[in-house]
């Protein structure tokens, strides 16, 4: 069980909720903060005080004051108007995370619902009740108004959803749970769209599965330098320190640990001096590429407990703040960050591809193939790896740099962080395509060498690997085995691998 403060929610526990359905329900204290922040709510409505959003229009809006017999109406026409969300809808498990956000920012008690909203966020995370949010659509400030939207309509028993594994009406899916739809007060649709939950589902998602392919990337590359009979020297400690980059010195030490008992490592100036870039730089370049998954990984950090609500409410004063905390700008900044790291990742990997299929640049048979000539081996999976990094190219351009303004020009600058999201996931995707045609190519090279000479690490994870694609023993169609490789890097948990004391622990 998780338990929500709005304050302590963890990548762990996130991933939890998220991939294995673990049950959420709030903290005691932040059911004693919402309660008593919708009290004020309510009090300065009695009072009559002007509240953005609460009793005014929205956006341009704002110096539209709104009678009170209208007030529930505002919110539920607020919803219905802002579903604009156009495209493919995103994954259960995104859409997951967006409800687990979305509670958790809530629940801090600053944004002025009632406590029976929050509840019905999490009967929807906990019985499986998935809305259906169409992927385009925000302009990621005044937050993710559109998905959010979306997001909402199943609260209230409107829209589609996807429960047990079937898309159907909102109501349906609430009515075999027996939870009623929500009716929505004065300020709650707006504190159910005005946030930041679906450009950070999107980070988090991509984050945890970006963080796994580094690691299984390593683990490739490594096996990579054994069908190439690689230099180790490049991996010294001693050389990495000189530098200093803590991610860099990271990689160099996983890779020694990975091969350190393999036979088919050589040492400088055995079968040559050095090794191309792609070999050479490893620690390098998947180090700065720790880097941008790191900064991504704080800022999402802080963002998933964060309160990104417009307006806020503060008890203790009795003060209602207008503000701009759900401008996505940092999570823009973040993802459009992650996204260089990604596409190195791509880049370097099939850099190493080339390596291993050109028999210009190898003593390997040409194109891993069985029979040269006649049969082509492996020399379109490297087309296909080149153009994945050539299109993750095109998506690594930063989103964060466009604004358009919106709302006549009320809202006249706003961060993409969607898209940038968005992007980030798609070259991850592709990314991982790229890194299973390496998985391919090296493993048919050390077969060439003599699996029985592998390191003890690389060849576990070979044998595993093995079991979702045969050797290359004649032509084959082999965009089946570069999508079920892909598809086993995304879900096995065994390659998700850390290095601790030069040993590693999954």
């Amino acid at each position: 069980m998780v338990i929500l403060t709005g304050k302590t929610l963890t990548f762990d526990e996130v991933k939890r909720v998220i991939f294995d359905n673990e049950n959420v329900e709030l903290a005691n204290e932040a059911c004693i903060n919402i309660e008593a922040n919708r009290e004020t709510v309510d009090n300065l409505i009695k009072d009559k005080k002007t509240m953005y959003g609460i009793n005014t229009g929205f956006g341009k809006f704002s110096d539209v004051v709104i009678d009170d017999s209208d007030l529930d109406d505002l919110q539920l026409n607020l919803i219905h108007s802002h579903a604009c969300g156009v495209g493919e809808a995103f994954s259960e498990n995104i859409t997951r995370a967006m409800l687990l956000l979305r509670a958790n920012a809530l629940s801090q008690g600053y944004s002025g619902v009632r406590l029976v909203l929050v509840n019905q966020l999490l009967a929807l995370l906990n019985s499986g009740i998935h809305p259906v949010v169409p992927q385009q659509g925000s302009l990621g400030a005044s937050g993710d108004l559109a998905p959010l939207s979306h997001l909402a309509l199943g609260l209230m028993g409107e829209g589609e959803v996807m429960y047990c594994g079937e898309k159907m009406e909102a109501s349906a899916a609430l009515n075999k749970e027996g939870i009623a739809p929500l009716t929505l007060k004065a300020k709650e649709g707006l504190a159910l769209i005005n946030g930041t939950q679906a450009m950070t589902a999107v980070g988090v998602v991509t984050y945890l599965e970006a963080e796994k392919l580094l690691h299984q990337s390593e683990l490739i590359a490594a096996m990579t330098m054994e069908g190439l009979q690689g230099i180790i020297d490049a991996f010294d400690a001693d050389l990495h320190v000189a530098r200093g980059h803590k991610e860099q010195m990271d990689v160099a030490e996983r890779i020694r640990g990975i091969v350190e008992d393999s036979k088919l490592i050589t040492k400088q100036g055995e079968l040559r001096v050095q090794d191309a870039y792609s070999i050479r730089c490893i620690p390098q370049v998947l180090g700065a590429c720790w880097q941008t998954i790191n900064y991504a990984k704080d800022k999402l950090l802080t963002e998933i407990n964060a309160v990104t609500d417009n307006p806020l409410i503060f008890s203790e004063e009795n003060k209602v703040i207008s503000g701009g905390n759900f401008h996505g700008e940092p999570i823009a900044f973040a993802m459009d960050f992650i996204k260089l790291g990604i596409a190195e990742t791509a880049n370097i990997s099939e850099r190493r591809i080339e390596r291993l299929v050109n028999p210009q640049l190898n003593d390997l048979p040409a194109f891993l193939s069985p029979n040269p000539g006649l049969e082509s081996g492996a020399m379109i999976m490297q087309y296909s790896a080149a153009s994945l990094v050539s299109e993750n190219k095109t998506l690594a351009h930063p989103a964060s740099v466009d604004s358009i303004p919106s709302s006549a020009n009320q809202e006249d600058h706003v961060s993409m962080g969607t898209i940038a999201a968005r992007h980030a996931l798609q070259m991850l995707q592709n990314a991982r395509h790229v890194v299973a045609i390496e998985l391919i190519c090296a493993m048919q090279a050390v077969e060439y060498r003599g699996t029985e000479k592998m390191g003890s690490m690389t060849k576990e994870f070979y044998d595993s690997a093995r079991q979702v694609v045969s050797s290359i023993t004649a032509d084959r169609i082999f965009s089946t085995d570069i999508t079920n490789l892909a598809n086993w890097l995304k879900n096995d948990e065994q390659s998700r691998v850390s290095l601790k004391g030069g040993v590693f622990h999954e």
